[in-house]
């Protein structure tokens, strides 16, 4: 079934959003929800092209995901095939994104961390922790807490696995996998299931 993506995004935003798909003709899918990326872009067998995006992000995160994936296509319409993040993309990418900076569109307490991103952007936003905690409104899903909220030396779930909370690095956080007994870093911003002792 395939859903309208005009409630999936700002109102605001839906004139240039269609511009682009009709501008830059490709097939957009809204899919349920994948654990390793928001969205991608591919080239389909038959030379078409699609973009997915997920069905569980806010309309904030969903159309900065969407434009982040359009950027994918047009890069590959003007460049052919480069670095998937290099420097024709995050110009592209800023370039598309600069209709969409406004506060009519991306909220007041968003917009300086979405700005500040798109100086330099990344392949995913998550990697941000100000920008992802502000594209959520800095509140964790139902059931979970960020990692930040664990106290130290208490136990959290993360993908079925026990960790303790170790110290802070400068940015990430030290946690110890009980299974294994190796140290991993976690962003501050991923979110974990805290286990009540």
């Amino acid at each position: 079934m395939l859903l309208d993506y005009k409630n999936f995004i700002p109102a605001e935003a839906i004139p240039f959003v269609q511009f682009l798909i009709y501008e830059h003709s490709f097939v957009l899918k809204i899919v349920n929800q994948r654990q390793t990326k928001h969205g991608d872009f591919r080239q389909l067998q038959h030379g078409k092209f699609q973009i997915t995006v997920n069905n569980n992000l806010n309309k904030h995160q969903f159309l900065l995901t969407l434009i982040h994936e359009i950027a994918h296509h047009v890069t590959h319409q003007k460049f052919g095939r480069v670095q998937p993040h290099g420097q024709e993309w995050k110009t592209v990418f800023q370039h598309l994104m600069l209709p969409f900076l406004k506060p009519e569109i991306y909220p007041l307490k968003i917009l300086p961390h979405l700005a500040n991103y798109l100086k330099n952007p990344k392949a995913s936003t998550d990697t941000d922790v100000n920008l992802s905690l502000a594209l959520r409104g800095n509140s964790a899903e139902d059931g979970k807490h960020f990692i930040f909220d664990i106290p130290q030396g208490d136990f959290f779930e993360f993908k079925n696995t026990i960790y303790k909370r170790g110290h802070k690095r400068r940015t990430r956080f030290e946690c110890l996998n009980m299974t294994t007994k190796k140290v991993y870093l976690f962003n501050q911003n991923v979110e974990v299931v805290k286990i009540n002792s």
